[in-house]
C-alpha cells in the first residue's frame, strides 16, 4: 500500500567507469549498452559523478574547434569562468564526469527519485548504499512503468490491502471507483478520521493518479476548531503506525 521502494525498480549490475577510463573507452561503453550516461566510480565502487554522452561531445566539439555555445549571462555560485574549459579539454571520465553525482538509496521510495529527478533535471540517478557504493540504477522509465499499472490492479490493491485489509471496514461500506488511475470514493464510514485515512492511503498506492472523496461519515471525530490539514497530520500519524 506505500510507494514501492527505489530497490524494486531498479536495475542491478550497473554498467560504470572508473576515474581513470579514457574518452574512447567512456564512448565505447555508452555506444554499445545504448544509454547516455555512465557512473564514474572509484576502486572501492564509490560513485563520485556521472559522466554522458553530452560531456563527451562537448569535449570533441572543443577539440575539433567548432564555435562554443553561448555562455549563461550569470554563472552559479562557486563556479569560475574557466570550469568549462577545463571540462571540455579533458580527456578521461573523472575529469569530464559532472559531480557530485545525484545518488538515491535502495530503501528511499520511488516518490523520493522522482522528485529528484525533476529538482536536478536528470533521467537517471545511481543507487547507493549507505557506504555510497554502487549497487544499481534507476531511470525515469523506470519510474513512468508505476503509472501505467492497469486500473484493475489498483481496484483490487485498494480493496483488499487497505480498505478491507488495513481499515477493516466492512465490504459495503465504501464503493471504489477506477479511472485512468483515478480513483473516487463513495458511502459512509463510521468516523471522519476513517475517510481521511483512506484517502491519504489511496494516494501512496503507486500508480494512484489522484483521489476523489466522496465520503461522508457519521460521526465528525475532529477535535475543538481542528481544521482539514491538522487532521490530515492526525492521519498520517496514523498511517504509519499501521
Amino acid at each position: 500500500m506505500r510507494h514501492s521502494k527505489i530497490g524494486s525498480v531498479m536495475t542491478g549490475g550497473v554498467v560504470c567507469v572508473e576515474f581513470g577510463a579514457p574518452f574512447k573507452e567512456v564512448a565505447r561503453l555508452l555506444a554499445h549498452h545504448r544509454i547516455s550516461g555512465l557512473p564514474v566510480v572509484d576502486g572501492d565502487e564509490r560513485v563520485l559523478g556521472v559522466v554522458s554522452g553530452t560531456d563527451l561531445m562537448r569535449d570533441q566539439a572543443r577539440s575539433a574547434g567548432s564555435p562554443e555555445p553561448p555562455r549563461p549571462r550569470f554563472l552559479p555560485k562557486g563556479r569560475g569562468a574557466g570550469d568549462d574549459d577545463v571540462r571540455v579539454r579533458a580527456h578521461s571520465a573523472g575529469q569530464l564526469m559532472s559531480k557530485p553525482a545525484v545518488t538515491v538509496y535502495a530503501e528511499d521510495t520511488v516518490a523520493v527519485g522522482a522528485r529528484m529527478m525533476a529538482q536536478h533535471g536528470v533521467e537517471r540517478l545511481p543507487v547507493v548504499d549507505e557506504e555510497d557504493r554502487l549497487v544499481g540504477i534507476v531511470t525515469r522509465r523506470d519510474l513512468l512503468q508505476l503509472f501505467l499499472r492497469p486500473d484493475a490492479h489498483l481496484h483490487r490493491e485498494v480493496v483488499e490491502e487497505i480498505l478491507g485489509g488495513a481499515l477493516c471496514l466492512p465490504p459495503t461500506a465504501v464503493a471504489l471507483d477506477v479511472h485512468d488511475g483515478v480513483v473516487t470514493l463513495t458511502g459512509e464510514v463510521e468516523r471522519r478520521i476513517e475517510a481521511t485515512v483512506a484517502q491519504r492511503m489511496i494516494q501512496q498506492v503507486d500508480g494512484v493518479i489522484d483521489v476523489v472523496s466522496e465520503l461522508t461519515w457519521r460521526i465528525d471525530d475532529s477535535v475543538g476548531e481542528a481544521v482539514e490539514e491538522d487532521l490530515k497530520d492526525v492521519a498520517d500519524a496514523w498511517i504509519h503506525k499501521l
